[in-house]
């Protein structure tokens, strides 16, 4: 069993739960999920199962799209709905649908995070989350974080009350959190704020139109019919060029040899070579031989 489940997480589960249930459902140990979504948020999760686990860190590393729902009027301790109350500010708030743009516009680009402490990174060699626990606050570095497209969905001109919410669609790198972003969202606006919910809807080239749910993995695999899910590796690396392997190379490139580099490699940072557009290897600049490549994964028929 080899390709990418497109599943949906639903909320109440931890990533590592969708891989422990999947390994039960599918019958296979060989399952790694591409990135934890947290208990409380749902959405797009790929799931690689067999080969695919291969290039598990490539739908890691990909783009992101959220659709979040921001609050102004408190923090808490987790920058989320689910965390205790830090700060909260009752007062009457007022600010005008353009003066929202004109923040979101601010916060586009190449921005500034500080993770926050419940979190997964690690800071010497314990997860942040590990110290919050404990109720102990240690130094975070501070990560350069991309918002490629910083979209506001509601259409109110003039938002107003104690406590204010509006919702966003963030395209955005990985590394990127979403419950500090609407924090700084609420900086800039003068007030403080948590994001009150998130749902994470692309995840690199698979969307939620493709995604499955548990149960319906349970009722395929019940019908036998489990390969018709599964999306193959070759689907994840759309994004790359594809090379059809010619006879007089192709078992250097099946022996994962060092080659001189490809033209497309001076324009892309990864190229596949493939037989009949099944991928056989990904190749990568040499990073310490200048002008030639080397295979980053191969993948045996």
């Amino acid at each position: 069993m080899n390709g990418i489940l497109p599943l949906w997480k639903e909320r109440g589960m931890t990533s590592h739960d969708c891989v422990f249930k999947l390994r039960k459902i599918l019958k296979t140990k060989k399952v790694g999920h591409t990135g934890t979504l947290d208990p409380a948020v749902e959405g797009v999760l790929p799931i690689c199962i067999g080969q695919a686990t291969r290039i598990a860190e490539y739908l890691t590393d990909a783009g992101k799209t959220y659709e979040a729902v921001v609050s102004i009027g408190r923090t808490t301790t987790t920058e989320d709905a689910e965390g205790e109350t830090v700060e909260e500010n009752l007062s009457p708030k007022s600010f005008s649908r353009r003066q929202l743009l004109d923040v979101l516009e601010q916060l586009t680009g190449e921005i500034e995070q500080t993770p926050p402490m419940y979190s997964a990174v690690k800071v010497n060699g314990k997860r942040l989350y590990e110290y919050a626990r404990k109720g102990e606050t240690v130094e975070r570095p501070t990560r350069k974080v991309t918002i490629y497209d910083l979209e506001l969905l509601d259409d109110e001109q003039v938002y107003d009350g104690q406590e204010v919410s509006f919702r966003i669609r963030v395209v955005c790198s990985k590394g990127t959190y979403i419950r500090t972003l609407a924090v700084q969202i609420g900086e800039k606006l003068g007030y403080p704020a948590h994001m009150a919910s998130l749902v994470r809807k692309a995840s690199g080239t698979f969307t939620e139109k493709e995604c499955v749910t548990l149960q319906q993995v349970q009722e395929i695999m019940d019908e036998g019919k489990i390969d018709d899910a599964l999306l193959p590796v070759e689907y994840a690396l759309s994004a790359y060029p594809f090379i059809e392997m010619e006879e007089a190379n192709k078992k250097q490139i099946l022996n994962g040899q060092v080659l001189p580099i490809h033209a497309l490699l001076k324009e892309h940072d990864k190229i596949v070579f493939s037989i009949q557009q099944k991928a056989n290897a990904v190749y990568i600049q040499h990073p310490t031989k200048e002008g030639f490549m080397k295979p980053e994964k191969m993948f045996p028929n």
